[in-house]
């Protein structure tokens, strides 16, 4: 049974467009835009699953997820990280910060759906 999403992402067409997906399919979406107080935010919010852009105004996706990973309340979240840099090493450095998925952008609609199920029932 679908729950929460916490999407953080700074450009309103992907909020936009990953909110109503999963809203459709019926998890609930919280969305935020700026990295500067994006862990405070997950805390606050605690979502059963993060979708966190790599390049965020303030704070690096990266920077975020090491926090996410370094604390215990939010250590074991499931994270899929997004980002329009698709290189191996982008992947490479959100695996070993703890991303449970990555995905580059543009994505399907698709993908996002079947990504956000599979980390909800990891």
């Amino acid at each position: 049974m679908p729950g929460s999403v916490l999407l953080i992402e700074d450009e309103p067409n992907i909020i936009e467009a990953i909110s109503f997906i999963l809203s459709r399919d019926g998890w609930r979406v919280d969305t935020h835009s700026n990295g500067i107080d994006a862990v405070d935010i997950v805390r606050q919010k605690a979502p059963d699953v993060l979708i966190l852009d790599v390049m965020l105004p303030g704070r690096s996706g990266y920077d975020i997820l090491r926090d996410l990973r370094d604390d215990p309340q939010t250590a074991d979240l499931p994270v899929l990280m997004l980002t329009a840099r698709g290189q191996a090493k982008d992947r490479e450095l959100a695996e070993r910060t703890g991303a449970n998925q990555f995905m580059t952008k543009p994505f399907s609609n698709a993908e996002v759906l079947d990504a956000v199920r599979a980390l909800s029932a990891a």
